[in-house]
């Protein structure tokens, strides 16, 4: 696979989700090397001098008084990394620890870490070779770095600890090996520049951002098949409304739906002569709510590129030569992204399984059999697919829940304010995933709702999300064993299927 190139400063969002997704190795440009080399003299020039200088050659934290025999910065780097490995939990996801180790490549990239050249070649050929760090997912708490995490990843490229390679987890220093790579030994800070910095967090919060950018884009294609199963109305839809406003998301988000919607004998059949003046709010603010929570991802969409691509450890070499002790390690601006990327997944979630509730009750869904089922009675049709939405909908509004507000001083109050970042970040693996389930039995209701509307027909590019669905799950008639439909419609739903299928590009996270 070809690797993707990474230019420090300048890597776009595109290419880090490519990199995600695709699990593509992953190389700095090659104008980045006089930089970090640079940097690196200037700490081999500090080490070897009789200057405390933090990280370098004194200990870390509170311990950053004491200093250290320049014959012992080998041994404090290495000590370093592995006191620090203290992760426990599951594993991170393959595809996001090696996004994070692409995030790492960026940060020394600036020339601002002091890392000699060989660390960053090292984590080229694991991301090349396909070693993967084993890292457990707990432990940080988003400030001086996502210490634990961190540290794991850098005593793979040790030897130490565990690591993925050809499918199967093994002690690192054998999957080094077998990948014909050799372990490195760290020079002066290379081990503080390993695990000061904010790519653990910021790596499950771009992988949350891409699956909820997803997500609301599959909430807009099956919103609009939606509207046609309850044979709602398009003209909360009409350009004015939104331009009125001016939210570039509802824009956007009404404009999609428009074209989706274009076309349908439904719609065309109960333009005159129907009863109702307004459709619920589930349907008729679909652009305000969705087009909303898409103007917000795009917000952490700006701040997670801008961090994606920053130099996070401490201290930095800066331009003028001096090492300077900051805390660009500090991982804030990632957690408020990861709270809005939360709130914007739980809100698309609210307002999707309120429109399958619609379309299960007969009393609202305007002549739908009961639960969707052409014999109700004998059987129950997909009632309790409904209640599983409902329970997930409430879980994602928990989830939600703001995490970079709850600090906690740590390192003997050294740390004294902390960002949380790191779990904020993580639990949106788990918000996306059941946003997709929600996403998937409304397009399963949907798809039902529109097929008793026959003969009268849905436009073409909802008919061919219907045939997208229907090509791995067929019509529901009699009651069947369900769980197994509810996983096939929330594959299709997070893998971008249903949208590919209506054939209408969806607006752009960037």
């Amino acid at each position: 696979m070809t690797p993707e190139i990474l230019i420090p400063g300048q890597t776009t969002l595109d290419q880090l989700e490519r990199l995600w997704r695709t699990e593509a190795p992953a190389r700095l440009a090659p104008e980045a090397r006089a930089g970090v080399e640079a940097a690196a003299a200037r700490i081999a020039a500090a080490a070897a001098g009789d200057v405390p200088v933090y990280g370098v050659n004194t200990g870390f934290g509170k311990l950053a008084s004491l200093k250290i025999a320049a014959q012992d910065t080998a041994k404090l780097q290495k000590n370093l990394i592995l006191s620090h490995c203290c992760g426990v939990g599951d594993p991170m996801p393959r595809a996001t620890a090696r996004l994070m180790m692409a995030l790492k490549l960026l940060s020394l990239g600036r020339g601002a870490s002091g890392v000699r050249w060989e660390v960053v070649a090292m984590l080229e050929a694991m991301l090349d070779k396909g070693v993967t760090p084993v890292i457990p997912a707990q432990g940080s708490v988003g400030a001086s770095g996502d210490l634990a995490p961190l540290a794991h990843m850098a005593a793979a490229m040790l030897g130490a600890g565990e690591a993925e390679f050809a499918g199967q987890v093994k002690p690192a220093a054998e999957a080094l090996a077998d990948a014909g790579l050799s372990p490195i030994t760290l020079g002066p800070k290379e081990g503080l520049a390993l695990i000061n910095g904010t790519q653990f967090s910021t790596a499950y919060a771009l992988a949350g951002l891409f699956g909820a950018w997803r997500a609301a884009t599959t909430a807009l294609t099956v919103s609009a098949l939606s509207t046609d199963a309850i044979m709602g109305s398009t003209a909360p839809l009409r350009p004015e409304i939104h331009s009125l406003r001016g939210h570039v998301g509802q824009i956007e988000a009404a404009a999609f739906m428009r074209a989706l919607l274009d076309g349908s004998e439904i719609r065309e059949s109960h333009r005159e002569g129907d009863s109702r003046v307004q459709d619920p709010y589930c349907i008729r603010c679909q652009p305000q709510v969705t087009g909303a929570a898409m103007d917000i991802l795009r917000q952490a969409a700006r701040t997670l590129e801008i961090e994606a691509n920053a130099a996070t450890d401490n201290p930095l070499v800066l331009s003028d030569g001096a090492i300077v002790s900051g805390g660009n390690f500090h991982a804030e601006p990632v957690g408020f992204a990861a709270d809005m990327i939360a709130l914007a997944l739980s809100e698309t979630g609210a307002i999707a399984q309120r429109r399958v509730a619609l379309m299960v009750d007969p009393t609202l869904s305007f002549d739908l059999p009961p639960f969707l089922t052409p014999n109700p009675g004998l059987n129950s049709g997909l009632m309790i697919a409904e209640v599983t939405t409902a329970a997930l909908m409430s879980e994602n509004k928990h989830l939600a829940h703001p995490c970079v507000t709850d600090s906690t001083p740590t390192s003997a109050n050294q740390e004294d304010h902390v960002s949380m970042a790191a779990h904020g970040a993580r639990r949106l693996g788990r918000m996306v995933e059941n946003l997709n389930v929600i996403l998937g039995v409304e397009a399963l209701c949907a798809a039902q709702g529109v097929e008793f509307r026959a003969p009268l027909a849905t436009s073409a590019p909802l008919a061919g999300v219907v045939a997208r669905l229907r090509a791995e799950v067929p019509s529901l008639k009699d009651d069947r064993y369900m769980a197994p439909d509810l996983a096939t419609a929330a594959r299709l739903a997070g893998s971008g299927a249903l949208v590919e299928a209506a054939g209408i590009a969806p607006p752009a996270l960037a």
